[in-house]
């Protein structure tokens, strides 16, 4: 999680304040660089690559993984090291963030999937 979402379910467990949830759809981008708990990654750019929404189960043992298929159509060329998710605020705040447990390297024009249950979002 990033610093933000730490803070933000910090909050909403303790009752300190009134945080706000996060506008949904959350979506996931694809990153060649990755990032901090305070600053984001190098998110993948060109081809048709666009962030794309993400569905959740809900949580079993502190941890939910997306309920479906994630597919990013039309990559460039890139190598991706990680994932992030945002919500989708008009001015976008970046929740997740982790590296992927095997780098995928795609040409122009792969799709890069994600079969539903690959991708874990956990508390720890």
């Amino acid at each position: 999680m990033t610093a933000t979402a730490e803070n933000l379910a910090l909050d909403w467990l303790t009752g300190v304040g009134t945080p706000t949830r996060p506008t949904t759809p959350l979506t996931v981008a694809l990153v060649t660089t990755l990032g901090t708990d305070t600053t984001a990654g190098t998110e993948v750019t060109g081809g048709t690559y666009t962030r794309q929404d993400l569905t959740v189960a809900a949580g079993v043992n502190g941890a939910t993984a997306n309920a479906a298929d994630i597919v990013f159509a039309g990559m460039p060329a890139a190598t991706v090291v990680g994932v992030e998710v945002w919500d989708s605020a008009t001015t976008p705040v970046r929740l997740w963030y982790g590296p992927l447990t095997t780098e995928r390297t795609t040409a122009a024009g792969d799709d890069s999937r994600f079969l539903a249950g690959d991708l874990t979002l956990a508390l720890s």
